[in-house]
């Protein structure tokens, strides 16, 4: 007599659904992940052909939501480059990073220790602003990128320090920090140290200005505003220094 196969249960067919649809969302991360910006890094770079190219990125899904790309900017021999973590709300309106409230400050902390704006580069992980509305749907909120949206946009990166060549690279908060010198660093524990990178001759990682303006209270933010202040002091002898020797 013939075997007669037995009907899968409807559990049974729910637990092969779950199953298609956790291997289907495992593919698209590992394809995400995979996927970067790599092909179109123009051979030979400069900065402004860069731009050019990174313009009509979509290495990743964040050019969907943002107004633009904004990409770094700045002195192309620079002696310093600042590197944060993506543009925020006013950047991706205005097409240039540092331009809102945090780029205010850390233009003020910048004059404080005797660095001229026009002398540093300033760039970010990632060029596409990544955001949430708010639960009124009247602001855009900053989300933090993902791995593979950082991972996707890391050639702009290594290709605009291949051109400057800084002497001095400063990461200016976690995302920054842990995409250039590794998941496990810490800026809480190692801020204002210097720390030994092949991305430049001298690396240090501080606070992104964006938690100054994040601070509970005024005194608290003065505060926050003097050790960040106090952090970008230790590299300003180093620029002084570089400059001179040139």
């Amino acid at each position: 007599m013939a075997n007669v196969g037995i009907a899968p249960s409807s559990q049974d067919l729910e637990f092969r659904r779950a199953d298609a649809a956790m291997t289907k969302d495992l593919r698209a991360a590992r394809y995400k992940s995979q996927q970067t910006a790599a092909p179109l890094i123009p051979p030979k770079p400069t900065l402004a052909s860069l731009r050019v190219a990174a313009a009509s990125c979509k290495a990743c899904d964040l050019w969907e939501r943002a107004t633009q790309t904004v990409f770094g900017e700045g002195d192309a021999h620079a002696k310093v480059v600042f590197v944060g973590e993506q543009p925020g709300d006013r950047e991706d309106l205005a097409g240039h990073p540092f331009v809102g409230p945090a780029g205010k400050l850390l233009d003020q902390a910048l004059a404080e220790v005797g660095i001229a704006r026009s002398d540093v580069y300033v760039t970010n992980v990632v060029k596409h602003f990544n955001w949430a509305p708010d639960q009124r749907g009247k602001r855009r909120i900053h989300k933090k990128p993902r791995y593979w949206e950082i991972n996707a946009c890391r050639p702009w990166l290594d290709a605009e320090l291949a051109v400057v060549k800084p002497e001095v690279l400063v990461c200016l908060g976690a995302t920054a920090a842990q995409a250039l010198l590794g998941k496990d660093f810490s800026v809480t524990r190692r801020r204002g140290e210097l720390v030994e990178s092949p991305l430049a001759p001298h690396v240090i990682a501080t606070v992104h200005p964006s938690s100054i303006l994040r601070a509970i209270d005024d005194q608290s933010r003065r505060e926050q505003m003097q050790s960040f202040v106090d952090d970008l002091r230790k590299i300003a002898p180093l620029i002084h220094r570089i400059r001179k020797a040139a």
